[in-house]
């Protein structure tokens, strides 16, 4: 039996709580907040232990892997405090709060030898993987650009960060899965009407090295929720509703082979609008389905802790140019 555990059972480390406790094979051992009363609420609900220090419950139990799911902020420290005692994790996105410390966690996890995968979860959504197996195949041609719409209300839980590494880490590491390039350079403008402390709103652009162009239209300022994802290319546009985990592809009706050719003259026009078949699931209970298996039967990371540094590096890229009004060469 595996033992696990969940350091940070808010809005997310609550629902991790959840999912291992409904796996096969998997113990919840324990969990930890600094909310002792959360924290109870959450174990008595799995007859789990609870503890309101990590660091108690890491010296007390017998475990196996732990999902850390506190503020960005504490990332670091009690990423660090887990590695040290040889166990597994699961990194809540994004990765740390600054680049540095990001690659102090990665160190620490190959120092120790244990595995560390960043919940990037967007990547499990059904709805992108298909996607993503769709785009190798090369049913869209050329990619052109992906454009990614997340936008919702403020949410209260937020204080640590802004809207860039909360939500925008999200969309920059499906671009780059997607397109599997490098970004040259980023442009972003970013707005602070709400949030107290850090911007909560981002009009981004990406140039990839392989050409794809990127936009980003991330808010906390909009009433109800939208997640949304476009790519287009030569043979058309796919568009993913990540909420509903559907998936549409849109065909051009006129397409040469050879898009560099005079006949592109010709433009485009609205062929067949086709909905996809998903097989639809809970994108977190297929990730910690993985993480799982990254453990015990000795893979990669579907979502690394490099990734998850490029993530994080990106989105700081954006907040710095939104801060000066300038590109931002990588």
């Amino acid at each position: 039996m595996i033992k696990a555990a969940v350091i940070g059972v808010g809005s997310m480390g609550k629902n991790h709580a959840r999912i291992y406790n409904d796996m096969e094979d998997i113990h919840l051992v324990a969990v930890s907040d600094v909310n002792s009363h959360l924290a109870e609420k959450v174990a008595s609900r799995y007859r789990a232990k609870h503890y309101s220090d990590h660091r108690e419950m890491l010296a007390k139990e017998s475990l196996d892997l732990v999902s850390i799911a506190v503020p960005t902020k504490f990332h670091h420290p009690v990423a660090l405090d887990v590695m040290e005692g040889g166990l597994h994790v699961l990194l809540e996105k994004p990765i740390a709060d600054t680049v540095a410390r990001a690659q102090e966690i990665l160190r620490r996890a190959e120092d120790q030898g244990v595995k560390l995968m960043v919940g990037h979860v967007e990547r499990f959504n059904p709805a992108v993987v298909e996607l993503k197996r769709r785009l190798d195949e090369g049913q869209l041609g050329k990619m052109f650009q992906i454009h990614a719409r997340r936008l919702g209300p403020f949410p209260d839980r937020m204080r640590d960060v802004g809207v860039v590494i909360d939500l925008a880490t999200h969309d920059l590491d499906v671009m780059c899965y997607l397109t599997e390039a490098d970004v040259k350079r980023v442009y972003a403008e970013t707005e602070q009407k709400i949030h107290t402390h850090h911007e909560d709103s981002l009009s981004g652009l990406l140039r990839f090295e392989n050409g794809v162009v990127g936009v980003l239209d991330v808010n906390w300022l909009t009433p109800t929720k939208v997640r949304e994802l476009y790519v287009t290319g030569e043979k058309g546009m796919f568009v993913v509703n990540y909420l509903t985990q559907d998936l549409y592809l849109y065909e051009n009706e006129y397409v040469d082979s050879d898009w560099d050719r005079l006949g592109m003259l010709k433009g485009v026009g609205e062929g067949n609008m086709i909905k996809l078949r998903i097989r639809k699931r809970e994108p977190l209970h297929i990730e910690l389905e993985s993480f799982v298996r990254t453990v015990f039967e000795g893979r990669e990371p579907q979502v690394s802790g490099e990734d998850g540094i490029r993530a994080l590096a990106l989105a700081q890229a954006m907040v710095k140019s939104g801060r000066e009004h300038q590109i931002v060469e990588l």
